[in-house]
């Protein structure tokens, strides 16, 4: 390999602004590319160069021809994927490959054996690693699905075979919850990873997620730097961050670095990538996943070491040695990272896209803020939900949290509701603060959610809906969160407040005083799982929409029977809009 004077960042938003600076530390030439949307955006406005991705049937930034074509004309000689989808594409790195570039990652072969979940298994037992109990080949059916599950017992996590970071994911406790999970799991690792395979794990009750951060070079030294606890998350997806893990002591830690190495060495692995694991309580750890790219979370293991991660990524792709050993990362002191997502947390977290009116990012030593965006930027519904990482470092774990407290307070994002009013509850919880929090934490303390947010003025397609009102329903002994649209009293004849701490069984449904079933999301209707003149049941599932790489599902607002469906698989919606009419 040669040395690298023009990089290509093939992605957007914060990790593309995070790529160009360490680009021009280097002092490489950082060219961008960007949707038409996107012509002003901060990472566009950072780079030496940019160019417009072309409208197409996919979405712009994955557009694997024209990425590679803009390549080739920019004259760059390497790209970098960022951590998107095309990070983890055998595809895409070979046809970067193909185009006498360099792909700033691993090989598309090590990419290919961790991608495939189900292959990454058969890889960590015969590195000696034990994965989470679960099938060896893709499961056939639903039918094959409950078969396996008798034998094996509940919960059973579905997963697809072909992705990760919570996509195609979904739980069933029950036999009568597994072919609708089976479905959901199917569908959705068909739209993101373009294979539909799916596979079986025992799902753990209360574990915690820990992952290793690892890096390899092309003389054959690989390092496991200092895990990374990640448990506090939504829909599989993370939430919260700190490294180190409270729950890992140095033998511990060893034994993970151990797992992790093997792994790693087992793939001819190149450059940066994530060994991830589920800890039991009793100490016991099986592996999970490998993502053979750079993580959103990158941030807090830079903290408690001092390494730019990104800056290392394009040495060891030029041939360099890791700038580091073993011996040189240990951690030192404590760091977090609050993801700060255009999220309504009191709606199921429900995504919102609009204009951001104000924003004030908190400062001070020891603390650190990745954005791509600012006051008069607008949150795009195209995209991903998060909007700013928070990261903050400590001497220890409680100075560490002091300052994670001190900086939600102080940040303010107006014009859109954020995840900052739940990152304030969490940091308080004295289970987080004790340093307890397992995966399903949410699940256990729902008093951590806030109320759903007040619609904003001029907040997109929230302004344009009636005004709302929280309330929790019950129906035949199960508790919903609801919102009714326009005035409640008049419906009801009064305005209940909202029980705190009541657990959210489904996704939060928005619905309207009578028989139409209104949107409470903006996005793409995935799915239609009912038809005219079936007979539902409150809190059963009439559509799965969408929205900012989410999937939300709204359900039956009341018994009846559908007279009407208002949308369509694959068409848009918007909040408000009727899904669906109920009748009695």
């Amino acid at each position: 390999m040669g040395q690298i004077r023009r990089i290509l960042v093939a992605n957007r938003g914060e990790i593309a602004l995070r790529i160009i600076r360490a680009c021009h530390e280097l002092d490489i030439v950082a060219v961008a590319v960007y949707a038409e949307s996107e012509a002003s955006a901060q990472h566009v406005q950072a780079a030496d160069e940019a160019y417009r991705l072309p409208e197409s049937t996919v979405l712009p930034y994955l557009n694997i021809d024209a990425i590679v074509g803009i390549a080739q004309q920019a004259h760059v000689d390497a790209v970098h994927p960022g951590y998107g989808f095309l990070a983890e594409n055998a595809s895409f790195a070979r046809a970067v490959q193909a185009a006498g570039l360099i792909f700033i990652g691993p090989s598309p072969e090590a990419i290919e054996a961790m991608g495939d979940k189900i292959a990454a298994r058969k890889v960590a037992i015969d590195a000696g690693i034990s994965p989470v109990p679960g099938t060896t080949e893709p499961v056939s059916g639903a039918d094959a699905a409950i078969a396996w599950a008798e034998t094996h017992g509940y919960p059973v996590a579905v997963k697809a075979s072909g992705g990760g970071g919570g996509r195609g994911f979904r739980v069933a406790r029950t036999a009568e919850e597994l072919p609708g999970a089976f479905a959901g799991s199917r569908g959705e690792a068909e739209r993101y990873f373009a294979n539909p395979e799916v596979y079986l794990e025992r799902y753990l009750e209360h574990p915690r997620h820990v992952e290793i951060q690892v890096f390899a070079d092309a003389r054959g030294t690989v390092v496991a730097l200092p895990e990374r606890d990640c448990s506090i998350q939504r829909r599989h997806q993370k939430l919260v961050e700190e490294s180190p893990s409270p729950a890992v002591d140095p033998a511990l830690r060893e034994r993970f670095r151990e797992a992790a190495t093997a792994l790693t060495r087992a793939v001819d692995y190149l450059g940066a990538g994530t060994v991830e694991f589920l800890l039991d309580a009793d100490g016991s750890f099986y592996f999970l996943e490998m993502n053979t790219r750079i993580q959103v979370e990158h941030t807090i293991t830079e903290m408690v070491t001092g390494i730019d991660l990104v800056r290392e990524q394009i040495l060891v792709a030029e041939g360099h040695p890791l700038s580091f050993s073993a011996e040189d990362v240990q951690p030192q002191g404590w760091a977090f990272e609050a993801r700060i997502n255009a999220e309504d947390a009191g709606r199921d977290f429900a995504p919102v896209s609009g204009p951001v009116t104000a924003f004030r990012a908190p400062v001070g030593f020891g603390v650190r803020i990745d954005a791509a965006l600012g006051a008069g930027d607008e949150v795009s519904p195209l995209f991903d939900s998060m909007i700013a990482k928070l990261v903050v470092w400590g001497r220890d774990r409680d100075e560490a949290l002091a300052r994670l407290r001190r900086t939600l307070k102080d940040f303010t994002i107006e014009g859109i509701p954020t995840t900052i009013p739940f990152h304030l509850n969490v940091v308080q919880h004295p289970v987080f603060v004790q340093g307890g929090a397992t995966t399903t934490f949410l699940a256990e303390y729902p008093d951590v959610l806030p109320p759903p947010a007040e619609p904003v003025a001029g907040a997109g397609a929230q302004a344009e809906s009636p005004a709302r009102t929280s309330m929790v329903m019950e129906v035949n002994g199960r508790r919903f969160d609801v919102s009714i649209i326009g005035d409640v009293a008049a419906a009801n004849g009064s305005r209940p407040k909202r029980k705190a701490g009541t657990r959210r069984e489904r996704a939060a449904t928005t619905v309207q005083a009578g028989a139409d079933l209104v949107s409470p999301v903006q996005g793409t209707v995935v799915r239609v799982q009912v038809e005219p003149g079936q007979t539902v049941t409150a809190g059963d599932v009439v559509c799965v929409i969408e929205a900012m790489k989410m999937e939300n599902e709204v359900t039956a607002h009341r018994d009846g029977v559908i007279t009407g469906i208002g949308v369509q698989q694959g068409g848009s919606v918007r909040i408000g809009e009727v899904i669906a009419s109920i009748g009695e």
